[in-house]
């Protein structure tokens, strides 16, 4: 699963590395991005990139109460073709959630420890999410949820789940209207490479959502 991550790279560099032509309006950085909050994200309109906003939990179109984004940060994307919520959105929209490390909590005998992941050799890079727009009387929202997997065998010490993150050169194919399908983009997505990572313990500051400056990636002594 993916429940926090981070963003620390300026806007400058995620505009170059994500080919966006525009800035980002109220573009900030995160040590500690949680869900509920708003993630920058990626989508493709059918002529460009463009880099915007969404809030972290998704709100299917079709949902009667905004409060059921609590529960939908992550879509497991073995059956996310088939499940109401994702269906729709498989097929026409997806997008890339820009990142450039997340948190995971890893059992142990003495409790879960908080573990800092990395792409090794990226210090960016985008998961593969899925996004909608909910409405309801004046208020609109675009929501967003993160794809995951089971974990590689590499990952399975840490959980048993983690989030999709896609190659750079597969990142195009995933946000433009290649699919006809959903099922068509649930192939894809659960063939794409394995993106190798390295680990490290942070400490239990990082838990607390409210908390978000330097001391949650600090490297602590395993």
């Amino acid at each position: 699963m993916c429940g926090r991550f981070t963003l620390l790279a300026d806007e400058m560099k995620i505009r170059e590395r994500f080919l966006i032509d525009h800035p980002i309006a109220n573009f900030h950085m995160s040590y500690n991005i949680a869900p509920t909050q708003n993630v920058l994200a990626v989508i493709h309109d059918g002529k460009k990139r463009r880099a915007g906003y969404l809030r972290w939990g998704l709100i299917p179109a079709w949902a009667k109460d905004e409060r059921i984004g609590n529960n939908m940060i992550n879509a497991r994307s073995e059956t996310a073709h088939e499940k109401p919520s994702f269906k729709r959105l498989m097929a026409r929209k997806r997008c890339l959630i820009i990142a450039d490390s997340f948190y995971e909590w890893m059992t142990t005998d003495s409790g879960k420890v908080p573990k800092r992941i990395q792409v090794t050799d990226h210090e960016l890079f985008a998961f593969a999410g899925l996004w909608d727009k909910w409405q309801r009387g004046e208020q609109t929202l675009f929501t967003c949820t993160i794809l995951t997997k089971e974990a590689d065998e590499s990952f399975k010490n840490v959980h048993h789940r983690m989030p999709i993150i896609l190659p750079k050169e597969q990142e195009e194919q995933w946000i433009t209207p290649v699919f006809k399908t959903a099922l068509e983009a649930q192939q894809f997505i659960t063939n794409v490479a394995t993106q190798e990572v390295t680990t490290y313990t942070v400490s239990n500051y990082v838990n607390n959502a409210k908390n978000n400056d330097e001391r949650c990636i600090a490297r602590i002594t395993d």
